[in-house]
């Protein structure tokens, strides 16, 4: 009998998990609340080409803020079509000295292209071995999901840089946001930063943190 019932439970798990494998795709309904799994089905009735294309990412985006760069998202939220897919895109533009700080995508690993100027760019392993590179145009790199990586415009004029993701939603944590950007107490940023209260207190001016 107890094999009977695993058996019966992994078929209805196959079964499960093979739902939105055999659908041809999974528009975003984003008139319905998201879930863990991604946003619920449009009617397909009220699928068009629309869809499936995305304009936005046209133009440069604004860089002219803190870090000198923009990210322009086709994620679910403006691009229905990748709902459920597993991937997702963005536009980086950096303007000359302009930074995309530390930061991880807890939710998918990125592909970057570089498409213009020179990037130099890198990610730390879980061992905290650094891996990081000078990239030119035509060139790719990978950062694997979760990892903290990085993206600096080292060259003389503007970057640009198509990233994809392979994730529909793959999240983001920029660690100076992190770490100087909210209410957490100063005494305790320096107690697991090993910076001094004075340079904390600083970067919570910078970034709009209290405390």
């Amino acid at each position: 009998m107890s094999i009977q019932i695993l058996f019966s439970f992994l078929f209805l798990l196959v079964a499960s998990s093979s739902y939105a494998s055999v659908q041809d795709f999974c528009v975003a309904d984003l008139s319905q609340s998201d879930t863990p799994s991604g946003f619920p089905c449009k009617d397909v009735k009220k699928v068009s080409v629309s869809d499936f294309v995305y304009s936005g990412l046209a133009a440069a985006g604004n860089t002219s803020n803190l870090i000198k760069a923009a990210v322009t998202p086709a994620f679910t939220a403006q691009f229905p079509g990748v709902n459920g897919l597993g991937i997702s895109t963005a536009r980086l533009d950096l303007a000359v000295g302009g930074v995309i700080p530390m930061h991880t995508h807890p939710g998918g690993s990125e592909l970057l292209v570089v498409i213009e100027g020179t990037i130099c760019a890198g990610f730390i392993s879980s061992a905290n071995t650094v891996y990081f590179k000078t990239l030119k145009k035509g060139d790719i790199m990978l950062f694997p999901q979760g990892l903290l990586h990085f993206q600096i415009n080292s060259g003389k004029g503007a970057a640009l840089a198509i990233v994809s993701f392979s994730s529909p939603v793959p999240g983001l944590q920029i660690t100076d946001f992190a770490l100087f950007a909210n209410d957490l107490p100063t005494e305790i940023v320096a107690a697991t930063t090993f910076l001094d209260p004075a340079t904390i207190k600083k970067l919570k001016g910078v970034l709009g943190g209290t405390n």
